[in-house]
């Protein structure tokens, strides 16, 4: 019996074909969700892939409560949490006002609370609320810039931080005092959770040189326009953080 030869093309699309199953949130996401709480849960999340996240956890806990904002044409069906589509990779206005509303939920949260936060690649330019006097035109423009110099994912995340009353932890320090779960689905080499959507539920550890770095990197920002950022939310980190690794 002659063993079939499988040619490099074929090997490669198996390769691929089996990474994108391992991936899917609907396959892998479940084995990271803890018991679903007994008191209010609110569900969260931005990204390419936080619809399908969103899904995946209505699949394990049923009907939630939350918000999870996702690109255009990337909507899934749930039955509780609300799905917003927005531009990417460049922010809109859709996105603005969905992360308003995000906020806006979480403001009111007590210790009893908790929020699961789906975070995904694309989170960047979804998650979209501009620091201080910061214009989303000049976010845009940012943003686009950036897309253009050829830098490294990680120096581009460290400038739009800086930009963002949400990127670099401050998204979670909104829902303070309720826990705080974030499970994220990394595009970044190396799957910094801090990098992953620049970091909405991790605090920001960037430094004057790296922002400096950054800012070289392809983007001229005017410091006074960026606002000041409270030491408190700029040190913010939470206790649960889980990277998914599809195994």
């Amino acid at each position: 019996m002659t063993a079939s030869i499988v040619t490099p093309a074929q090997l490669l699309r198996q390769m691929f074909d089996r990474a994108v199953t391992v991936a899917d949130p609907m396959q892998s996401l479940a084995q990271f969700l803890p018991e679903r709480p007994n008191g209010r849960l609110l569900v969260i999340g931005a990204g390419k892939a936080s619809a399908r996240m969103a899904e995946a956890v209505e699949q394990a806990w049923g009907p939630c409560e939350g918000l999870v904002i996702t690109r255009y044409g990337y909507g899934r069906p749930t039955r509780g949490i609300e799905i917003v589509e927005a531009a990417h990779p460049v922010p809109d206005e859709a996105g603005l006002a969905a992360t308003q509303r995000m906020l806006a939920m979480l403001a009111g949260l007590g210790p009893d609370d908790m929020v699961l936060a789906l975070i995904s690649g694309g989170a960047s330019s979804l998650l979209i609320a501009p620091a201080g006097s910061v214009t989303l035109a000049e976010k845009q423009m940012v943003n686009q810039m950036l897309l253009a110099s050829g830098a490294p994912i990680g120096q581009m995340n460290v400038l739009r931080k800086h930009l963002s009353r949400v990127k670099g932890g401050q998204l979670a320090a909104t829902a303070y005092p309720a826990r705080v779960l974030a499970l994220l689905v990394s595009d970044i080499p190396g799957d910094d959770p801090a990098m992953i959507g620049s970091g909405p539920t991790v605090g920001d550890y960037s430094t004057p040189r790296m922002r400096a770095r950054s800012s070289a990197a392809g983007a001229s920002i005017r410091p006074a326009r960026c606002g000041k950022r409270s030491k408190g939310r700029a040190a913010f980190s939470i206790p649960m953080i889980r990277v998914c690794h599809a195994s």
